[in-house]
């Protein structure tokens, strides 16, 4: 069955908008554990507007599923958190500074060596590696010479097309999800999954390991309650 690791970024916008420490994000990561969510994911940004580098700390020392940290790993002080913590997963996103959301994969032929050098530094240190890649068989392909465990496929456009025409928007992921499979790479997914889309994406795409959902989750947790929507993102996966 896919995993379902719950990104809590939102979480800790949240707590930031207010000051002071409500919500609790310690203690929502481990209430989405609680029920049932497989891992936590958190992406640390250099102006620390939701996650601060503190979180990374403080999550580190009390999560028992997964724990996955996302960033750019051109960013030192990104590197440095990562190898402080040693997390299960660290997957890297080319997010450029200020940068609001996640948009694109890397160019993986491009970054060829800069990735071949910080993932070789990252699976010294027993972390596994995943990549943000967009749906592109190129790019799986030179994904799989980087070194890299897993990637992670980038899901904005099928989520954007998914009601237009489904099976449109989902055929460059299956190309691309089989390829991967192919080379022998572990298989992620995430942005812009949710209740409507993401039952019929993880139907059909083979090999996926682990879907990351954060804003689509949290934002339907404010109508259905948090262990609920949990629960219905699981029944999709299952």
């Amino acid at each position: 069955m896919t995993h379902l690791s719950v990104n809590i970024n939102k979480i800790a916008t949240l707590r930031n908008s207010r000051g002071g420490n409500n919500p609790d994000l310690v203690k929502v990561a481990l209430d989405c554990e609680r029920f049932g969510a497989e891992g936590i994911t958190v992406h640390p940004r250099p102006d620390e507007r939701h996650i601060r580098y503190q979180d990374v700390f403080d999550l580190k020392k009390v999560i028992a599923t997964e724990f996955n940290i996302e960033g750019n790993c051109q960013e030192q002080k990104f590197v440095d958190l990562v190898l402080a913590n040693k997390p299960a997963q660290v997957t890297l996103v080319p997010d450029v500074l200020g940068q609001i959301t996640s948009n694109h994969g890397w160019n993986t032929l491009k970054n060829q060596d800069c990735l071949k050098q910080i993932i070789a530094v990252f699976k010294a240190q027993n972390i596994r590696v995943s990549i943000f890649v967009d749906p592109v068989v190129a790019m799986v392909e030179a994904a799989a010479t980087t070194g890299t465990d897993r990637i992670e496929l980038y899901t904005e456009a099928y989520a954007s097309n998914f009601h237009q025409n489904k099976e449109q928007a989902i055929a460059p992921y299956i190309k691309a999800a089989e390829k991967a499979v192919e080379l022998g790479l572990g298989l992620n997914a995430g942005h812009d999954l949710d209740l409507h889309n993401l039952k019929y994406f993880a139907q059909n795409i083979p090999g996926l390991l682990e879907v990351s959902i954060g804003h689509a989750l949290i934002a339907d947790a404010l109508y259905l309650g948090l262990e609920n929507t949990i629960q219905m993102y699981k029944r999709c996966l299952a």
